[in-house]
């Protein structure tokens, strides 16, 4: 009987499980209409320890910041929008034509200061003079160009503008895009 190297044996092994694995893969793959053992015994949570939440849809988001930058257009300013998430995720973005390199950012920052506070980031602006540290939270500009988005009087998102001369103009185009959602 012909002795085989360890080299040996464990290739062998590996095209076994290489094997096995692929018929189980392939067996799960086919059977993925029945449910599975595990998914029987799972448990559906009811009432308490659950939140639901209300968002904008990508397409309302898009909408909003499509009518923030056409305001913008319209005014001959050359802008960027952010439309931000509760969470302060960005949904959309979008730079204008002849925009400035810092405009995205400050974009984004505006949006997620005025859906963190809800409210808009111009009103935020004047509570620096109580409380100047409110700058130092990061990911925060407070600066007129913020709208946040309500539903029921909660913040669902925001839209930011930035790269106008003024936030007076930020702000008014922030405002063009939250009209957009009504």
């Amino acid at each position: 009987m012909k002795k085989t190297t360890l080299r040996t044996r464990v290739l062998t092994g590996a095209v076994a499980v290489a094997a096995l694995g692929a018929g189980t893969f392939g067996a799960v793959t086919a059977n993925a209409d029945q449910p599975s053992p595990a998914a029987k015994s799972a448990t559906e949570i009811r009432g308490t320890g659950l939140t639901e939440t209300t968002g904008l849809t990508i397409e309302a988001a898009t909408k909003a910041a499509q009518a923030a930058l056409a305001a913008a257009e319209k005014g001959g300013q050359h802008v960027s929008v952010a439309v931000v998430d509760r969470n302060g995720i960005t949904r959309v973005l979008l730079k204008g034509d002849g925009a400035g390199p810092q405009s995205p950012e400050s974009a984004e920052r505006k949006a997620y200061t005025a859906v963190s506070w809800n409210a808009p980031t111009s009103e935020l602006a004047k509570r620096l003079a109580q409380a100047p540290n409110l700058k130092d939270i990061p990911g925060t500009l407070f600066l007129a160009g913020g709208a946040p988005v309500q539903a029921k009087g909660a913040p669902i998102a925001a839209v930011g503008v930035a790269g106008a001369p003024s936030g007076d103009l930020d702000e008014q185009f922030a405002q063009a895009g939250l009209a957009a959602l009504r």
